[in-house]
């Protein structure tokens, strides 16, 4: 089953940003971003499940995406408005990691959907499976303790290793993930069921 996503933001650094994380994310869903309302509303629109849509753009057709709270989400810029109208927003306002996390969370509730709470699975990577062997199990908590945020020292304290052994394994991970950055790393912890948001 295909699920496809709408991006409807004017800016298209943005656009491209999300299209990005969201693909890393949920590699299974296709996604069409849009620069403008007239652009959106003049495609098949009901085909998405859900629509990322930029702030100015949601209060400029505010009606129409408050018709549809199941499927809008608000792009907002800062905490200012953690709900509007009762929709979901996410934060670009954020560093990648932050960003990612929020994308995650979002993704297991079901992104405020029923019809998408039934069947997440559909969507999020799945959170119940074992990891695959990919890591070693000192590089597994490396992994975890590199996703909140912890620094190199703070790691060799906590596991009792030395910094350079940190390293290494720090090395390993992103070789192993093909990670390129450090929300690669949160995704794989998330994604493989080994940490859940909210402890990151």
């Amino acid at each position: 089953m295909t699920v496809e996503f709408a991006i409807i933001d004017s800016n298209t650094l943005s656009c491209m940003g999300l299209k990005l994380m969201l693909g890393r994310i949920a590699p299974m869903v296709e996604l069409t971003s849009f620069g403008s309302f007239e652009e959106f509303a003049m495609s098949p629109n009901d085909k998405f499940v859900h629509y990322f849509v930029a702030s100015g753009i949601f209060f400029e057709h505010a009606q129409y995406f408050i018709a549809r709270p199941h499927r809008s989400i608000v792009l907002v810029n800062g905490y200012a408005y953690p709900h509007i109208s009762g929709l979901l927003t996410l934060n670009v306002a954020q560093d990648e990691k932050d960003i990612v996390k929020s994308l995650l969370q979002l993704h297991q509730s079901g992104m405020g959907n029923p019809r998408m709470k039934k069947d997440v699975s559909a969507v999020s990577p799945q959170v119940e499976q074992p990891a695959p062997p990919l890591l070693s199990g000192r590089e597994t908590e490396v992994a975890v303790l590199l996703a909140k945020g912890m620094i190199n020292k703070e790691i060799a304290d906590r596991l009792n290793i030395s910094i350079t052994t940190v390293i290494s394994h720090r090395k390993n991970i992103m070789t192993k993930l093909s990670a390129r950055s450090l929300a690669d790393v949160i995704v794989y912890v998330v994604g493989n069921g080994i940490a859940r948001v909210e402890e990151l």
